[in-house]
């Protein structure tokens, strides 16, 4: 059995991450400019194939740049199909990641500041479970909003100013017929990098703001495509979640 504990590499060497609890394991995810980590810890359990890793996630953490551990806390659950992970921070300290809901049935994005603690951060309207991937020093939070409980429908989304928007819905030109699918992190200046769909498979995409406050009419009833199984197995296994 392998043990899997959070790192972090400086001045030529590792240093070793402390958790809480007693967790034996842990993973270290995200840094910034100050020298702070997200990441997860947790317990032993089945590998998950998924992952990569035998860590059962069951608590959101943050270092301070000294190693000191924060548990972020949870929205009801732990464990269960996507755990409780920190994926992301920004220079502020905010951190971004998801939680197992109650019951462990499904889990939501969150966002996590010092004043506010951790905040369900949603899905779209109707939508199952939902990820925050990514997060900028503008507090503008990216990820995907997955609308089936087979996970085989998952839109690009981001949330800013208290809701949450379909990616899609901004694209004002989309001649390849690119459906955004998954956003993964955004910058300060609010282009945002992720993966979207076609007819001939998957591809990356760098979406650039341009200031248009105008949508794409064509793309505001656009059809939401299901992965296919090869496709949506790949993907679920670069988000760290485990196959229903």
């Amino acid at each position: 059995m392998s043990r899997f504990e959070p790192v972090l590499w400086e001045y030529g060497g590792v240093r070793s991450l402390p958790t809480l609890y007693g967790d034996m394991y842990g993973v270290a995810a995200a840094i910034n400019d100050n020298g702070q980590v997200s990441g997860a810890s947790g317990t032993c359990g089945a590998f998950n194939v998924n992952t990569g890793v035998y860590v059962v996630e069951n608590h959101a953490m943050l270092w301070d740049r000294d190693g000191t551990p924060h548990d972020l806390g949870n929205l009801g659950g732990a464990g269960g199909i996507a755990g409780n992970h920190a994926c992301a921070l920004n220079n502020t300290g905010q951190v971004v990641g998801h939680s197992m809901l109650t019951n462990n049935a499904t889990f939501h994005g969150f966002l996590w500041t010092a004043a506010t603690q951790m905040q369900d951060i949603g899905t779209l309207p109707g939508d199952y479970a939902s990820l925050a991937l990514g997060i900028n020093d503008a507090g503008q939070i990216v990820g995907t909003s997955i609308q089936d409980e087979a996970m085989t429908i998952l839109t690009a989304v981001i949330w800013e100013n208290g809701g949450i928007t379909d990616l899609n819905k901004l694209v004002a030109a989309n001649p390849a017929g690119l459906y955004l699918f998954w956003a993964d992190s955004i910058n300060s200046a609010g282009e945002i990098a992720g993966e979207g769909v076609a007819a001939d498979g998957v591809h990356g995409f760098l979406a650039t703001p341009n200031g248009d406050p105008n949508l794409a009419p064509a793309l505001r009833s656009l059809a939401r495509p299901g992965l296919e199984d090869n496709t949506r197995k790949q993907v679920l296994r670069r988000l760290g979640i485990r196959l229903p």
